[in-house]
């Protein structure tokens, strides 16, 4: 009770590594939720008696007051460790778009509540309508490359696939010689990766 477990939730944070996802704590946020709920019911209990006992609430200092600033502060510090929590994930999970792509990888989801798929979708979404509208691609490299084409090599078998003017059979180890922006979206998946001579 008054934080502890919301702590436990900044603790998990703390120490996973940077940029990584531990599994979505259902357990321990509920609990923080059923905590918030107590705290409020005892600060609305407590300002119920303060007021038909006809006591001036901001100026009235009693256990009563001290009991509903207590229940007050600890319902603002789980929320405050709640929304540190989920805005810390929500960041994880934006960078998980630009690092592999519109479909999250099965042991990313497996980690995520449902909430969090719904907003890695709709978040997903709109990057794709944006660059639709603006018709420029922002999911290939931040920093221009030095050439326009990079040897790969296929690491997963993917198929015939066709590149703007021209279809390619992309077998497992083998080599070609593609445009980056075609080869971007299969290295963001792990598909295939570049070749370095």
């Amino acid at each position: 009770m008054y934080g502890r477990r919301a702590s436990q939730l900044l603790k998990e944070i703390d120490s996973s590594e940077a940029g990584q996802l531990t599994p979505f704590n259902s357990d321990v946020f509920d609990q923080v939720i059923r905590e918030c709920n107590e705290h409020n019911s005892q600060f609305q209990s407590l300002i119920r008696k303060m007021v038909e006992q006809n006591l001036d609430i901001e100026t009235t200092r009693n256990e009563d007051h001290y009991g509903a600033a207590i229940h007050h502060l600890s319902l603002l510090r789980n929320k405050r460790c709640l929304m540190a929590y989920m805005y810390n994930r929500a960041e994880v999970i934006q960078s998980f778009r630009w690092k592999v792509g519109p479909v999250l990888p099965h042991d990313i989801q497996e980690k995520l509540h449902f909430s969090e798929k719904e907003y890695f979708k709709n978040h997903s979404a709109a990057i794709k309508s944006y660059i639709s509208e603006m018709d420029i691609d922002l999911t290939v490299d931040m920093v221009p490359p030095k050439d326009p084409y990079i040897q790969v090599r296929v690491l997963e078998e993917i198929g015939e696939v066709s590149l703007g003017d021209h279809s390619v059979s992309l077998t497992k180890n083998s080599l070609h010689f593609l445009r980056r922006t075609d080869a971007e979206q299969f290295i963001s998946q792990g598909l295939m990766e570049e070749f370095l001579e």
